[in-house]
């Protein structure tokens, strides 16, 4: 709907029947003093706060939507609405921390929680029966493989100038990488997507751990939870640099340029060492959702003081 009167009036209705289900709800279990907590649903919440009337309303900020063709024609103009209305903000990055910060004071960073049990301890995994015969040292990436986060032309470049290591990447290709120069490159092994409970097993045997990020709207203020499986598992890691990732930096190597990568992936494998394996869990551990929530009330309870 290209129109924004018409689209304002359809969406006021979608939240009157939203706010109506939620309601319901708040009686049948006799809720008192509600947090609404906004997980970054710009258009049906966009009128919550004015028809439920909560004792504090909160946006939360994990995804830079904008960029997104959906979200991006009426989002331009809702989204910092909405963020200036809410009570306060709350960011799962830096990034996004400081892009609510220009339109409400109340805007906070408080990290993300992440489900690492599966990566922990698990150093002792047998190699998957599909790695056993490629050469090392083990270059590694697991994660959906899309161009849009991806940075081709760095892996390409990465593979060439050094022949010696192997590329491998574990998980679903888009178009672009599936008739990509990649395919044609000797030393890059494309393992195709796994289980999620087989992902420690190829982590675990890769040398180095790699999130190969192009630099865009999409990427730039995304919390990259896979760096945290990485480090879960005690992997050196590197990265490209980006603001999100800067909470990362004392415990990855981040990169600027496709030369700095060729020079922190040797660096990575000559430095590796139990007491940095160890250093690398022991911080991913913090990355808790029992931490991410009590950043979440700390905030909250600015608005009383």
């Amino acid at each position: 709907i290209k129109s924004d009167w018409i689209y304002d009036l359809l969406n006021k209705i979608n939240n009157k029947r939203f706010a109506r289900s939620i309601n319901s709800a708040i009686k049948n279990l006799d809720f008192k003093d509600v947090i609404l907590f906004n997980d970054n649903d710009i258009f049906r919440s966009f009128y919550l706060k004015d028809l439920l009337k909560p004792a504090v309303s909160i946006y939360y900020s994990r995804d830079y939507l904008l960029f997104v063709d959906y979200w991006k024609r009426h989002g331009e103009k809702l989204e910092p609405e909405i963020i200036a209305k809410s009570d306060l903000c709350v960011a799962n990055s830096t990034y996004l921390a400081a892009y609510c910060g220009k339109y409400n004071e109340n805007s906070f960073y408080v990290g993300q929680g992440c489900d690492l049990e599966i990566f922990t301890n698990k150093q002792d995994l047998a190699i998957p029966d599909d790695m056993t015969g490629i050469q090392k040292p083990v270059i590694g990436y697991v994660g959906a493989l899309q161009n849009i986060r991806l940075d081709i032309p760095l892996l390409a470049y990465i593979a060439q100038q050094k022949p010696n290591w192997s590329i491998v990447l574990v998980g679903p290709e888009d178009d672009v990488f599936k008739t990509s120069e990649l395919h044609g490159i000797p030393n890059i092994h494309f393992l195709g997507s796994k289980p999620g409970e087989q992902l420690p097993a190829y982590i675990n045997a890769f040398d180095v751990c790699l999130n190969p990020q192009l630099i865009n709207q999409v990427t730039i203020g995304n919390y990259p939870r896979k760096i945290d499986e990485y480090l879960a598992m005690g992997k050196p890691t590197v990265a490209t640099r980006t603001e999100a990732m800067s909470v990362f930096g004392g415990h990855t190597y981040l990169c600027d340029t496709k030369e700095d990568y060729i020079i922190a992936i040797q660096k990575a494998l000559d430095e590796d060492s139990p007491e940095k394996q160890q250093e690398r869990t022991e911080f991913a551990a913090t990355h808790t959702w029992e931490n991410n929530v009590k950043e979440i009330y700390k905030a909250i309870n600015t608005l009383s003081k």
